[in-house]
């Protein structure tokens, strides 16, 4: 079985689709997918799926939606194999339990090549902490669970997975500029500080890629955009750390230019 969550939630039992097509099974084989090898409660279950509003009927129509499951992935298997079915979503005391290898989902693959470059870039291993970062990223395509209504259970999983891919992204950016790649790098930062009018770390990354490109005066107006924004939006200034880079930038320290120097902690200290 093959599931995939990063983007709309698809699944393929022997090259078949096992997906289902009602809203509601297919949050339950979203959540039970991003906790495939451990067992999600009957409790998280029916929070999932009607908040803290269930009916009288929670528990039972959630075994309907359970067997729904299990008779889409017992014909995929072969001949309506409803035994094997259940040893893919198994019950569990007090929950179920998707029992497929690791990876089987897209998820557990993006955690593994982002940790895999994680190690590379501690290691100073840059061009295959890029490649690898890459990678990771390369398994989304679109918004987690982007077709499915999520309830709270499934809504904190997607907020941990989107911080997880924009540290990810901002890590293979580092990675690359470690290898002086700051010209190439202009024209994808450009648009990301624009979909992330907030984000210092991008906009550092913007801004130190825009000076060592030679665009000095383009750096500081990236850095009085961010400014701008977050006096407007939340009456905050910039914090401390992107100050000294806007300041560093102003002065032209020759720091600035040393692309070994670590983003943002390293390179003023």
């Amino acid at each position: 079985m093959q599931i995939k969550v990063l983007g709309p939630v698809e699944a393929k039992v022997n090259g078949r689709s096992v997906t289902p097509s009602a809203a509601k099974p297919r949050q339950i084989l979203a959540l039970l997918a991003l906790h495939s090898g451990s067992v999600v409660s009957v409790p998280t279950l029916i929070e999932e799926l009607w908040d803290d509003r269930p009916p009288r009927s929670a528990r039972t129509t959630l075994q309907t939606y359970i067997l729904q499951l299990r008779r889409l992935i017992g014909d995929a298997l072969a001949e309506s194999d409803e035994n094997g079915a259940k040893e893919v979503l198994v019950t569990r005391y007090g929950g179920y339990l998707l029992d497929v290898p690791e990876d089987a989902v897209d998820v557990h693959e993006f955690e593994r090549l982002a940790r895999s470059g994680q190690n590379a870039y501690d290691a100073d291993d840059y061009a295959s902490a890029s490649r690898l970062l890459r990678s990771a990223l390369e398994m989304w395509r679109g918004p987690a669970v982007v077709d499915v209504r999520p309830g709270m259970p499934l809504s904190v999983e997607v907020v941990r997975l989107e911080e997880s891919r924009l540290g990810v992204l901002e890590m293979r950016i580092e990675a690359d500029m470690r290898m002086g790649k700051h010209k190439a790098l202009l024209s994808e930062l450009s648009v990301l500080t624009v979909q992330n009018p907030m984000n210092e770390n991008l906009c550092a990354q913007y801004m130190i890629s825009l000076f060592r490109a030679g665009r000095q005066w383009q750096a500081l107006d990236a850095f009085r955009a961010l400014r701008r924004t977050l006096v407007d939006e939340l009456g905050v200034e910039p914090s401390a750390r992107l100050q000294q880079l806007q300041h560093a930038i102003v002065t032209s320290d020759p720091r600035l230019d040393r692309a070994e120097a670590r983003q943002l902690q390293g390179l003023l200290a």
